[in-house]
């Protein structure tokens, strides 16, 4: 988690198998994460049961695993089964807890409510209904970072589900605040852009 300290913004790439895109398959989610030079900071690959994957898609509970460039465990998520109130938590390597993200029930709003190991709020997440793509950071009411879902080419977007993300972070974040959003951007991945 120490690379998250002096980051201010993260590239995220989903990845896809050739054999996935050809047989319509799904497979475990991966992905890379670069920082904003564009040199890659962290990996993350998904651990669940494929049949879950399959039968139950975003509702499935599963761990996402993110280590470091060099293969070493740095944070760990870990979402459980829900029909509509998605959450993830999020750990350090060793198992202690960092903090959630909650899916809150709006009609009009996509909203997530990001919560520190004690309970006490770190930030809100919100997107409009008519900007989709664009999940903008609140801390104590005031705009302070986004996460955007970014344009990926018209044959990756029509062809696959492989997504591409950036997350710009609050100024002041600390890195155990930055690791949150970063959970909450695969979160919201699977919640919203996974077909």
């Amino acid at each position: 988690m120490e690379k998250l300290k002096d980051v201010e913004l993260l590239t995220v790439r989903q990845k896809k198998e050739w054999g996935e895109i050809i047989t319509g398959f799904e497979a475990r989610n991966r992905y890379a994460v670069y920082d904003g030079s564009g040199q890659q900071v962290y990996w993350a690959a998904e651990e669940g049961s494929m049949l879950a994957r399959l039968v139950l898609k975003a509702l499935r509970p599963f761990s996402l695993h993110i280590l470091s460039a060099d293969g070493r465990p740095a944070i760990k998520t870990e979402k459980p089964f829900r029909f509509y109130f998605h959450e993830m938590s999020v750990f350090t390597p060793d198992g202690r807890l960092i903090g959630n993200v909650k899916r809150e029930f709006s009609l009009l709003q996509r909203n997530f409510h990001v919560t520190d190991a004690q309970g006490g709020e770190v930030c809100r997440i919100s997107a409009a209904l008519l900007h989709p793509w664009t999940f903008k950071v609140y801390i104590g009411g005031a705009e302070a970072g986004e996460i955007l879902k970014n344009w990926s080419g018209l044959v990756k977007e029509s062809f696959t589900d492989a997504d591409n993300f950036s997350v710009a972070f609050p100024r002041a974040a600390s890195a155990e605040h930055k690791a949150l959003l970063l959970a909450a951007l695969f979160l919201i991945d699977i919640v919203y852009f996974e077909r």
